[in-house]
């Protein structure tokens, strides 16, 4: 069962989104929080799999909410959801440790299958942020990533096809390698650029110009 905590400042939403979740089989609300001061101590008590969290809340935001989970409960994995379609919202999400980050339109099968992919470890982005998220790193001027040159060819041609949102059977296919061989080489990724999860891995690839 993944045990899953929701934070949002608006109640109609927040407990929306909570029995969404919570009416699946496998997923458990294990609490919710309308700020993110009150969602860090919620995490500390319940140690979820996965926070749902909005980026614009009071005392402190979703952003300085993600920061401070991933540093402090790394374990725990973060879901943001969001009203506001703006670049500087993805990249802050995603630079402070958010696994995912969706727009708050998402329907109710789609919010079940993201928390699913989250607390397995998968990066999970809507299309418009992805799009959005490249047009960003595209603009920016590659800078070295410490551990890139430790990395071997082929870990360099998984990590591209990381950064194209490409699944690990996705990429074994289309590397002709097995999906255990690929699952090796992105955790050596992972390792060498010391990324905690695949959100990490996309940004290291735009950041240093692979992508």
């Amino acid at each position: 069962m993944t045990r899953v905590v929701v934070a949002d400042d608006q109640p109609v939403v927040l407990h929306g989104f909570a029995a969404i979740i919570d009416a699946a089989p496998d997923l458990e609300v294990v609490g919710t929080a309308r700020d993110g001061r009150e969602l860090l101590g919620l995490v500390a008590r319940t140690r979820p799999d996965v926070a749902v969290v909005d980026v614009r809340m009071p005392v402190l935001d979703g952003i300085a909410a993600t920061a401070r989970i991933g540093a402090e409960h790394p374990s725990t994995r973060v879901l943001v959801l969001t009203t506001f379609d703006l670049d500087e919202f993805v990249y802050d999400a995603l630079r402070a440790g958010a696994s995912g980050f969706l727009l708050k339109d998402v329907t109710a099968d789609r919010l079940v299958e993201a928390v699913r992919l989250v607390a397995e470890g998968s990066m999970l982005l809507g299309p418009n942020v992805t799009r959005r998220l490249v047009e960003d790193f595209t603009a920016r001027t590659p800078a070295p990533v410490p551990g890139v040159v430790e990395l071997t060819p082929r870990e360099l041609e998984v990590l591209r096809a990381v950064a194209r949102g490409l699944t690990n059977v996705e990429i074994g296919a289309e590397l002709w390698i097995a999906e255990t061989t690929v699952k090796t080489h992105v955790s050596e990724a992972l390792r060498k650029l010391d990324c905690r999860d695949r959100v990490q891995l996309v940004i290291a690839a735009y950041e240093s110009g692979l992508v």
